[in-house]
């Protein structure tokens, strides 16, 4: 065995059907009494029948969250927290609205509670993505990992197909990185493989039943494990790829995950066959097109243009993705990168 270091999280994980009634008492725990309740506009009226549950607890609502946490909204929601003089926030939703908590947090170092109701695991991560001047960029500080986590799968109950599949699939991303992370350990390894597994067992039930509670607390289970790897390890070059299309193309940012997993992973195999070995077994034994075959028995989209993105956009895509390139088990270079971006542009299933 290698040698390894392992930091746990100190985040408080709640989880169970029903335990979203607890945030009052989780938001008192942290020492708190105003609380702004953070949503995206869609999740609007979610957001203040929240806050309603509150009551004195809450100084009310911001739902102004959107992708890839534009710093423009950062600021605007900064502004709210000063005039309502908030000691907190509690971020209902995606990654969206957790990104703009972790944001808030990383200015202020306010505590945050988080109440996931899709499956992409930022919540249990002390890194922030956000976008300025159409550059994507991420910063790891403690300050930004939420305090609290309340994992209430009745909450997943009403999110759609399409949603559950690209959101655990960005889940599964995380994993599969933290694999053959070059910091990984015994525990992230673990955690990996049974996050995967979890999301391997519960999408395709998903998709077929939407409410069945099992495969919905399943899936949640596997991205607080999937999440937990992302916040333990550094990612590698599946991350590097879906931050420079979000950043600098506006991709929407679980799909992007969704396309782009099968072609990393496959880029990969060869250079950490051994440390994916065991998460190939999994998707029948070939990693990149196991995860395309997977990813197309649910339904999750296959290809880049399907976003929007044109062919010519891909040399601009590639450019930026070997500037500052993360560490990765396989070295990367330009060619290899457009060469990757042209399969999963087109969708055709990696080797």
């Amino acid at each position: 065995m290698k040698n390894f270091t392992y930091t746990g999280s100190p985040a408080r994980i709640v989880f169970g059907s029903g335990r979203s009634a607890d945030v009052g008492a989780s938001v008192e725990a942290l020492g708190c009494r105003r609380a702004l309740v953070l949503a995206t506009p869609h999740q609007r009226a979610d957001a203040e029948a929240l806050s309603d549950r509150l009551g004195a607890f809450s100084v009310g609502v911001f739902a102004g969250a959107v992708m890839h946490t534009p710093v423009e909204v950062t600021e605007t929601a900064l502004k709210v927290v000063k005039d309502t003089e908030a000691d907190c926030v509690v971020s209902l939703g995606g990654g969206s609205t957790t990104g703009l908590g972790k944001a808030i947090a990383y200015r202020t170092d306010l505590p945050q509670v988080v109440i996931p109701t899709t499956y992409a695991g930022s919540e249990v991560t002390p890194i922030l993505g956000q976008t300025e001047g159409g550059r994507k960029t991420t910063v790891r500080n403690a300050s930004i990992l939420p305090e609290v986590v309340i994992y209430d799968p009745d909450l997943t109950l009403g999110l759609p197909v399409g949603m559950s599949v690209t959101s655990g699939l960005n889940a599964m991303a995380h994993a599969v990185e933290g694999l053959y992370a070059q910091d990984r350990n015994p525990v992230s390894t673990l955690m990996a493989l049974d996050g995967l597994r979890a999301f391997r067992d519960s999408l395709p039930v998903l998709v077929k039943s939407t409410e069945d509670t099992d495969a919905r607390a399943e899936a949640l289970y596997g991205a607080w494990l999937c999440g937990t790897v992302l916040g333990t390890v550094g990612m590698a070059l599946h991350h590097k790829i879906c931050h420079t299309l979000g950043g600098s193309f506006d991709t929407p940012h679980a799909e992007t995950h969704a396309v782009m997993l099968p072609h990393t992973a496959a880029f990969n195999a060869e250079a950490a066959e051994q440390e994916l070995k065991a998460a190939a077994e999994l998707f029948g034994g070939s990693i990149g097109g196991g995860l395309w075959d997977f990813a197309k028995s649910i339904g999750a989209p296959l290809s880049l243009k399907d976003f929007g993105l044109v062919e010519a956009d891909l040399d601009r895509a590639a450019d930026i993705a070997v500037e500052n390139p993360y560490w990765n088990p396989r070295p990367i270079d330009r060619t290899s990168i457009r060469t990757l971006l042209q399969k999963a542009w087109e969708g055709v299933r990696p080797d």
